[in-house]
């Protein structure tokens, strides 16, 4: 499969897919990072090269690139993509048992359920530079303005320190866009928290695919 694919864009060999950094799949630099992977391995390779690849990969369905959410085409063009797979179990079983963050398994997931409801999917930074895992523009419902989903995605919210950060990330970022609810999508964890300009549903992501089914 991986020869049709590079054959039809003229890339040459793909040492990504012999050996792939997934853990380096959720990230928002991928080309940099895999760029950086290939040689900590012993493979020298340009990062143009690199774009050439992840650019076959997404050209065949196998990966997709996500934006900066921003209204400014320069700050989108100067800004890195994240980079998702199309399935994260994919990404698992080529990944040489190297891919055991559970947060980036996690992360995929929600992603691949939300681009089954829509292709307008994002990451956002606020103000303060923190960062919102995805922004998702529904599809819209007559008389009704275009609702927008900000979720943030974290396998374990027991540590006070990180629930903190997620919650003012997703807060800060429910400001800046006037949007009232947002969403961590978690493990296990089911709650409710208030903030200033709305509230914060924590839920298994079990329940999230589920909301997510047409």
């Amino acid at each position: 499969m991986e020869k049709d694919i590079f054959a039809l864009r003229n890339c040459g060999n793909n040492p990504l897919w012999v050996e792939p950094p997934g853990h380096r799949l959720v990230n928002l630099d991928a080309v940099s990072h895999l760029t950086d992977y290939q040689k900590s391995i012993g493979r020298r390779v340009r990062k143009g090269s690199v774009v050439d690849w992840l650019a076959a990969f997404e050209d065949a369905g196998l990966l997709f690139s996500v934006n900066i959410f921003s209204n400014s085409l320069t700050r989108i063009s100067v800004n890195p993509r994240k980079v998702y797979c199309i399935d994260h179990a994919l990404a698992a079983s080529v990944s040489s048992g190297i891919l055991t963050n559970r947060d980036s398994l996690l992360e995929n997931l929600v992603f691949t359920a939300l681009r089954r409801v829509t292709q307008e999917i994002f990451y956002y930074k606020t103000k303060t530079n923190r960062e919102v895992d995805l922004v998702a523009l529904l599809p819209s419902v007559p008389s009704q303005e275009r609702a927008v989903r900000l979720v943030q995605v974290c396998a374990s919210l027991a540590d006070p320190r990180v629930k903190q950060s997620e919650v003012r990330s997703l807060s800060e970022a429910m400001v800046e866009l006037a949007v009232t609810e947002g969403t961590i999508v978690t493990w296990r964890t089911d709650e409710t928290i208030p903030v200033g300009f709305g509230s914060i549903q924590v839920v298994p992501v079990w329940r999230f695919l589920l909301e997510m089914e047409p």
